[in-house]
């Protein structure tokens, strides 16, 4: 419990033991022993229930002895813990949260980052929150140090713990293992951002480029066991208190971008939003005769970035061959969650495929004409519904204006009639759900739309190398591929972010064995 910060030493004389307890069926029951707080409480006398007087005796303060005072570091005014709560966390906690009320601008800026819920509040809060406490975000080397030193609040310690516990880990050799590395990784999506940390924990300098300049995607995605438990290393909770709290496991990506962006953030990494990437730019001879590295081609060409040398390279691109099987149509739609107790009290649906539920599908084909092989609905952000339609479904609601043969052209936007596709997906909806949602309002996609979208997962792609080595002019550049570009995801089976995870832990040791140096022939052999 310890290890998984729900418990935490305190030598405070109004600390709380933990005490575990063992239960008739021989599991445990999390108890807190407050014995010692309730003998030196004396009760107040109140008034009776049944007490027909019309004099009021009102409950007297409870009169505890006086626990020690500090002084707070910033304000010289003296702290004291005056609730059980603030007792068993400990006076300086409740000290560091008085900080926070009084507006101690450290603690406040701290706050704003850690709930910001946009790329561009996150980014904002965290330079101004670098300003405040005089830190170079692009010192990465003392970067992480020079933070946690300053920022030593009990929240912040709380995430410093998780994060450290981490950083112990043998194979990084306390960011020693690649701190000759420069690392450019292209795409700030979950697994570019989860790739750019682990580099940073090896401890390489690591610069992030993210066309978008805002996460806006609303699709949610299934979160397996070891992702969780990865995610929740990292200090997940501390940044989004409703990860993995519901019945089913699951986290919108941008919810997990946002969360990802904060940590790379606070390892030191930079990411830069709204730059393209154009293509590389081997190594040359300057004015003075020396080999410049690798860099990398952008728009806008002043952006700083410009200039960055890098001889790791994490790229989103490459050669790839198609997969293909036979057709199948993906629908996906969010509606707007407006978190009412009506729509708390709906059940999620973690998929239902028609050769499981074969009344489920004919009941749904007989009432709205709709004729799916499966559906998944998951309450996060948004209401986000998945399903696998039939062709001829399509063709009969006017979803799709004609028959066409080849794939492209059947879901191309000319052949699709979006009004009818909204009607589609708001009664497969509404029918999943026993019409229980009180409204099915479409939430926004980045350009402003109904979030709903029609593909085809049957063609699929991957990369025929997962990595290369490219040298010019004696400059060697390592380039390895994570996310879609490698292996893009068959979304029934939820396996998109477990697998990107483990592309982007297998790209990070393929990075460490290059700056442990290993020949590099060994090293694309190994991955």
């Amino acid at each position: 419990m310890a290890a998984a910060g729900i418990i935490e030493p305190s030598n405070n004389p109004w600390a709380a033991p933990a005490v575990p307890v063992a239960k008739k069926d021989s599991t445990w029951h999390f108890c807190v022993d407050y014995r010692h707080l309730i003998d030196v409480t004396r009760k107040a006398p109140t008034r009776s229930p049944a007490s027909t007087s019309p004099v009021t005796t009102w409950p007297q303060p409870v009169q505890l002895p006086p626990p020690p005072q500090r002084l707070l570091p910033e304000s010289g005014v003296a702290a004291v813990c005056s609730s059980p709560v603030g007792r068993e966390r400990g006076d300086s906690e409740v000290q560091s949260e008085n900080s926070v009320k009084s507006g101690a601008p450290r603690f406040r800026l701290s706050l704003s980052f850690i709930h910001a819920q946009s790329c561009k509040d996150v980014q904002q809060n965290f330079a101004e929150l670098c300003r405040h406490l005089k830190v170079d975000p692009h010192d990465y080397r003392f970067f992480y140090a020079k933070l946690k030193e300053r920022l030593n609040y009990w929240k912040a310690k709380a995430l410093w713990t998780k994060l450290d516990k981490r950083a112990t880990h043998p194979d990084y050799q306390r960011g020693q293992a690649c701190a000759k590395n420069k690392c450019l990784v292209l795409g700030a999506g979950p697994c570019g951002l989860r790739t750019a940390i682990e580099l940073a924990f090896l401890g390489a300098q690591v610069v992030v480029l993210e066309k978008r300049d805002s996460f806006s995607r609303n699709n949610v995605l299934h979160l397996w066991p070891y992702t969780i438990h990865d995610l929740r290393g990292l200090g997940a909770k501390k940044f989004y208190g409703k990860f993995c709290c519901g019945s089913l496991d699951h986290i919108s990506i941008r919810q997990l971008q946002l969360i990802l962006l904060k940590v790379a953030l606070l390892m030191g990494v930079e990411v830069h939003t709204g730059v393209e990437y154009k293509g590389l730019l081997e190594p040359q001879v300057d004015a003075k005769g020396d080999v410049t590295g690798w860099r990398a081609e952008l728009r806008p060409q002043s952006h700083p970035i410009s200039s960055f040398q890098f001889d790791v390279f994490i790229s989103v691109g490459g050669r790839r061959k198609e997969l293909r099987g036979k057709l199948a149509i993906g629908i996906t739609a969010n509606f707007i969650n407006h978190r009412t107790a009506a729509e708390g009290q709906v059940a999620e649906i973690s998929g239902v495929a028609r050769i499981y539920n074969q009344k489920f599908f004919q009941n749904l084909l007989t009432e709205t004409g709709i004729d799916l092989e499966n559906i998944v609905y998951y309450k996060d952000d948004t209401h986000y519904f998945v399903m696998t339609a039939k062709k001829k479904s399509l063709l009969t609601k006017g979803v799709l204006k004609q028959d066409h043969s080849d794939a492209e052209e059947l879901l191309s936007s000319d052949n699709v009639n979006q009004e009818a596709l909204l009607r589609y997906a708001q009664d497969a909806a509404h029918f999943s759900t026993q019409r229980l949602l009180p409204s099915l309002e479409f939430a926004q996609n980045h350009a402003g739309r109904p979030d709903v979208a029609m593909f085809d997962f049957t063609c699929m792609f991957r990369a025929e190398n997962a990595s290369l080595v490219r040298e010019r002019r004696g400059r060697k550049l390592l380039v390895g591929l994570v996310g879609d570009c490698l292996v893009e995801p068959f979304w029934p089976l939820g396996t998109g972010i477990a697998r990107g995870f483990l592309a982007a832990f297998d790209a990070a040791w393929m990075v460490r064995r290059w700056g442990l140096g290993v020949p590099h022939l060994e090293v694309v052999a190994e991955r």
